[in-house]
């Protein structure tokens, strides 16, 4: 009965959209001007009211508008993903959109862009727009066509990638879906019947997904393009055309996602495959042919495939193109036929797409490792990592994402979703959840219900509640947690077998639910890596015991095939003989993915440089593994080929990642140094610690807050050349409680800190803060005061005063190079703190208050003028007034800088001997901070 329902709704559909249904007609016609890059348009657009509400306003998409200027709602994404291009854009690289008039039924309207949202029209009916009624819209505009470099899609050098290039009416369900260009590619349109008129210059080529004819006059050619039931329509015109045509068995394939190193048959043979494998997964295109541009991949790429280096080839020619086609391939596939609200719900067509790229590569290369043949080099085949197949990824980056606690739901809409998630994780997520289903069910059940609700939605508008809907049906099985916990939150599964009782016959296994989501587990019985049992379990929501019979196993597991994301697998398995070691200690080299059957402690070699120590070559014990643990330490012995001596560093880490909470994590720890400070003389640390880091507002936010507590011990050896030795310096305690809040912004850079630090003989308050801007012109300027007050100070040197341009940094925690330094390149070496000044001044420390303020303004690219003027008090001294500017170099902000005095209570610098001398540097070598400007937007 089901069966002739589901044939009995498809024949009704078919003859809806065909023959009776009120489809939405676009007409237009459009010349290419090359020499001003605009399109010439008249477009008309019949739109009809399919809901059942009187519609008193209409909304037409122009996002060929959001290129217009620096405030558009593109460029402000963009400036949140680090990338300035569009707002420091020059005029003639953006794009807009000029409409020169607008009418409804012929008859002319005033219309307004939408607040804040230039790329969404706002046309006030006269007259409601009635259920089943429809109005024609005519207008006359010119699109000016930015440059590809925003979003990819634009003009370059060889032609011009269009998409989103003409005005398209809002979607309307129960309320208009008004959406501007976040460069998410998904804009949500309504199925459509298009028929173009397009003129171009005869020496380009157009390539489209239309059904195409086109005629040749006055050098130009005149392409007719027509398609019913249509959604966005991308046009790539070339002057060099790169694409290929693939005439497969159903659909005709167009494609710029070529290699060279394959010949035409061997793409149709795949492309074919490919084409066959998604039709029995989901059902037949509704189209003939099918458009997939090399920058759909280049903005959905299959990660794990581009990211190792070319030059090893790590993957063979075949399966590196195969993958990349089928990824590009059943996105469009999909998104093409089935229309969506990918902002507000996307997790299924994510999750359906995910899970067609597992079903495809275990199909048809299961052996394929995640790293290639990168995994048989020597020196790489001993990691855990290399072991690893292709489809192995994405359990472990879904891992590596929920231990940092930088998940999100499947639910939250896309544009509140960081860049990692929305283009990776909660993709893996969704499918691997789509696995897990079927799985737990069996029966075929999901396979059929992902194929009657493609061909059930097929050129429809639809939700994920559809699929929910259907497999409920299907099932006598509660999905409550599935459709619950899984979909709408960031609960995480973890469970682990608690204890193995070993009876006559049989073997008592204790399953305890370790976190607050309660799903179904697999429990396996595995001996030499071959599977002796396996049955699901449900509903443990603490702590079950279950009894299984003995099998010839000798090892007990849960998800032993990784068949569901888990947070944490280390603790999935027990052994059923009586081992005093469950799991036995092991050595491996650098750093890899945890091992469960193994604690593993991880030795990799580590260089460190400063000039008492020269080069320091050291070997580094952890159990860091790539994922995210609790409990981390990392002990690190050098050798310093300076002084033939050893010295190193330890830390202990444990960290608490609360999920609902204010708070992002605790940390609570311990760490020390030995370390050299000056020629033979050494200084050794150890401190306590706790820290509060706050939470962001979203994880599209960056920067953060916390709160720390420490107690810095420090021993120093006593220099015997001191003229006045003073114990106090060498041997002392400080206590230390600071708040730091930090939103380091492209645009706008704001930080601050405040501390107070109390010991025996001293305390101190501090205040810094820090403020850099992105001028209208691009330029930079650089804003930071500083304040310092002692509240007790009975010290009898200046070792722990405040320092107008070199500080004593008594805590050890700035990263000098020669710390001890007064002459010499080192001694040139600037860190900013304190009183931040560059020249060295005649009055230097402040036993009572210091003040200071430095600033620099940018005059063109790295260049900038820096002016600061600081303000000391010494006890029973007058308060001295400093001042100075000079050039900065500003490279690299933060680590790669170079100062040149000009003029200061010195004078002018400049024509003072040894002017080298007084030029000062920031270099910073530490691989976290490079690494963490380089991923800024990303996480």
């Amino acid at each position: 009965m089901k069966r002739f329902y589901f044939l009995t709704t498809s024949i009704v559909l078919f003859f809806t959209h065909v023959s009776f249904g009120q489809t939405n007609e676009i007409k237009i016609s459009a010349i290419l001007d090359v020499e001003n890059q605009e399109l010439k348009v008249q477009q008309q657009i019949k739109y009809y009211n399919k809901s059942n509400s009187n519609l008193d306003t209409i909304y037409l998409h122009n996002w060929a508008n959001s290129f217009k200027d620096k405030n558009t709602p593109l460029s402000k994404r963009l400036i949140e993903d680090y990338d300035k291009s569009l707002y420091f854009s020059k005029e003639k690289f953006r794009g807009s959109t000029i409409i020169n008039n607008l009418s409804i039924n012929y008859n002319s309207v005033n219309w307004n862009n939408k607040k804040n949202a230039p790329d969404i029209i706002e046309i006030p009916l006269n007259n409601q727009l009635q259920p089943n009624d429809s109005l024609i819209i005519n207008s006359t505009y010119t699109v000016k066509i930015p440059s590809d470099k925003f979003t990819k899609y634009g003009r370059n050098r060889q032609g011009y990638n269009l998409r989103y290039w003409y005005l398209v009416p809002a979607f309307y369900d129960n309320d208009w879906q008004l959406m501007s260009n976040l460069n998410m590619d998904d804009l949500l349109m309504d199925f459509s019947n298009y028929s173009i008129s397009l003129t171009i210059p005869q020496n380009f080529v157009l390539s489209t997904e239309l059904n195409s004819t086109y005629s040749i006059e006055k050098g130009n050619k005149t392409y007719k393009l027509e398609g019913e039931n249509r959604t966005d329509i991308e046009l790539s015109i070339n002057s060099l055309n790169d694409f290929e045509i693939f005439n497969t068995d159903d659909i005709s394939v167009e494609t710029n996602l070529n290699t060279k190193n394959l010949d035409s048959r061997i793409k149709t043979d795949i492309l074919n495959r490919e084409i066959a494998f998604i039709e029995k997964h989901l059902g037949k295109y509704p189209h003939d042919k099918i458009l997939l541009n090399k920058i759909s991949y280049s903005k959905n790429k299959v990660y794990g495939l581009s990211q190792l280096p070319s030059f090893l080839r790590p993957f063979s020619d075949v399966f590196e193109w195969d993958i990349k086609m089928f990824k590009t391939l059943s996105s469009k596939y999909i998104e093409k036929a089935i229309s969506v609200n990918h902002r507000k719900d996307s997790w299924l067509i994510d999750g359906l797409q995910t899970y067609l790229m597992i079903e495809y590569v275990h199909e048809f290369y299961p052996e394929v490792k995640a790293m290639g043949s990168v995994s048989k080099f020597w020196g790489v085949r001993r990691f855990n990592l290399a072991d690893l197949n292709f489809n192995d990824k994405y359990p472990f980056v879904y891992q590596f994402a929920s231990r940092k606690n930088v998940d999100q739901p499947l639910t939250m809409r896309s544009d509140s979703l960081s860049n990692f998630n929305r283009k990776i994780v909660n993709k893996y997520k969704a499918g691997l959840g789509i696995r897990y289903l079927n799985e737990f069910l069996g029966d075929s059940i999901i396979p059929n219900n992902i194929k009657e609700f493609y061909n059930k939605n097929i050129l429809n508008f639809t939700n994920s509640n559809e699929f929910k809907n259907l497999v409920i049906e299907d099932t006598d099985e509660n999905l409550s947690w599935f459709f619950g916990d899984y979909v709408t939150s960031k609960k995480k599964i973890d469970y682990t077998i608690k204890k193995v009782k070993v009876l006559t016959d049989s073997i008592e296994v204790t399953i305890k639910n370790l976190r607050n989501m309660t799903v179904p587990v697999a429990l396996y019985g595995v001996k030499d890596k071959e599977i002796h049992f396996k049955k699901w379990y449900t509903n443990i929501d603490s702590t079950k015991t279950i009894t299984i019979p003995k099998n010839g196993f000798n090892r007990l597991s849960l998800n032993y095939e990784y068949l569901y994301p888990e947070l944490n697998v280390r603790n999935n398995w027990k052994s059923t003989t009586n081992n005093l070691l469950n799991r036995p200690l092991q050595f491996r080299f650098f750093k890899d993915i945890e091992d469960p059957y193994y604690n593993q402690i991880y030795y990799s070699p580590t260089v460190k440089y400063n000039y008492y120590d020269g080069l320091q070559l050291g070997m580094s014990l952890t159990n860091k593994t790539i994922q995210k643990k609790n409990f981390v330490y990392k002990i690190t012995p050098y050798y310093s080929t300076k002084t033939n001596n050893i010295t190193g560093s330890f830390s202990f880490l444990y960290e608490y990642l609360p999920e609902n909470s204010k708070v992002y994590k605790y940390q609570f720890g311990t760490s020390g140094s030995y370390f050299h400070y000056a020629p033979d003389l050494i200084y050794r640390t150890f401190s306590p610690f706790a820290i509060v880091n706050f939470k962001r507002k979203s994880l599209r936010d960056v920067g953060g807050s916390r709160l720390i507590a420490d107690y810095v011990t420090i021993n120093r050896d006593l220099d015997p050349n001191a003229t006045t030795p003073n114990p106090e310096s060498n041997k002392y305690s400080v206590f230390n409680l600071g708040y730091s809040y930090s939103k380091p912004e492209i645009i706008e850079d704001l930080r601050y800190s405040t501390n107070l630090e109390v010991a025996s003989k001293f305390s101190k308050l501090t205040f810094d803060f820090r403020y850099r801007k992105l001028t209208e012109r691009n330029r930079q300027f650089d804003f930071r005061i500083f304040a310092g007050a002692f509240l007790k100070n009975k010290t009898e040197t200046d070792f722990f005063s405040f320092g107008l341009t070199r500080q004593s940094d008594y805590l050890f925690r700035l990263n000098y190079f020669g710390r001890s330094e007064n002459s010499g390149f080192f001694s040139k070496q600037y860190i900013t703190n304190e009183g931040g000044f560059k020249s060295y001044l005649p009055q230097n420390y402040a036993n009572q208050w210091l003040a200071s303020m430095n600033t620099s303004i940018g005059l063109w690219r790295w260049v900038e003028v820096y002016n600061d003027i600081g303000f000391l008090k010494n006890k029973n001294e007058p308060v001295y007034f400093a001042y100075e500017n000079g050039v900065r170099l500003n490279f690299v902000h933060e680590i790669l800088e170079v100062y040149f005095p000009l003029y200061s209570n010195n004078g002018w610098e400049v024509n003072q001997s040894n002017y080298s001398s007084r030029i000062r540097f920031v270099l910073t070598i530490n691989p976290k901070k490079i690494i963490n400007f380089v991923k800024r937007g990303f996480y």
